[in-house]
């Protein structure tokens, strides 16, 4: 910091416009002995009774630091032992079964203070895309999602699998209501038709290579090129929309 003092600032990383309140009273309280209260506070344009209650207050501003600090210890022991994914509300909750009583807008506060920042979630993808034009069906399960013996009805799902950089994996998968066991996926990294038939498939391969008969239960979305109605009679290599 450098000062050349004829009533005005001449210099330094920082210029009076973009102080902060708390650095333009701290920077009185540094340097009155030299100029006084007066001139510091009229160039740094802070009222000198703002700068009295400010040091006045200095005693509860060093505690409340104290304070924030041991605070800022508890956090990073719980955000640790949560492999650094827990933000202000887990952590707040944590704290809480701890029996330290804190405010959560303080726990975030301490938070942003000390660095600490939780895993943030991915922006949610969509996989289930309603297709307008679909004809309703009947509820071939009629919401009874058991199947007395294997291979007789089936469910299934498409989810998505963040790969980096933004980009993305989609996953279908098959699953018996029997035995509640996966009986066929597919990969890839688009949601076209051929990824839930091809996951299928190979359910149809683990259970001898036929499907015929089953029902299959499914989103009621929309993929290019076959129209999802929820429910699925399954007659050999295609699908048969009841």
């Amino acid at each position: 910091m450098s000062w050349r003092w004829n009533g005005t600032y001449c210099g330094g990383p920082r210029s009076i416009s973009r102080r902060t309140t708390g650095e333009s009273l701290q920077f009185v309280e540094d340097h009155r002995g030299a100029f006084g209260v007066k001139r510091l506070c009229r160039v740094l344009e802070c009222s000198r009774s703002g700068f009295y209650r400010w040091l006045a207050g200095a005693e509860a501003r060093f505690a409340r630091q104290l304070a924030d600090a041991e605070l800022a210890e508890h956090i990073h022991r719980i955000h640790t032992d949560s492999d650094g994914t827990y933000g202000s509300p887990r952590v707040a909750a944590e704290l809480a079964d701890a029996g330290v009583r804190v405010n959560h807008k303080r726990v975030e506060r301490v938070m942003r203070a000390f660095g600490i920042v939780g895993v943030h979630l991915r922006k949610k993808v969509r996989t289930t895309i309603p297709e307008p034009s679909a004809t309703p069906v009947p509820d071939l399960l009629r919401r009874d999602f058991t199947a007395p013996e294997p291979n007789t009805r089936y469910v299934g799902d498409i989810t998505y699998l963040p790969v980096g950089d933004g980009q993305f994996l989609y996953l279908a998968t098959v699953l018996d209501l029997c035995s509640k066991r996966l009986a066929g996926w597919s990969i890839a990294g688009h949601m076209r038709t051929e990824l839930v038939t091809d996951a299928l498939k190979a359910a149809a391969l683990t259970r001898g290579g036929s499907l015929d008969g089953a029902i299959f239960h499914s989103d009621n979305g929309a993929q290019p090129g076959l129209k999802w109605s929820s429910q699925h009679r399954l007659l050999g290599p295609r699908i048969d929309v009841r």
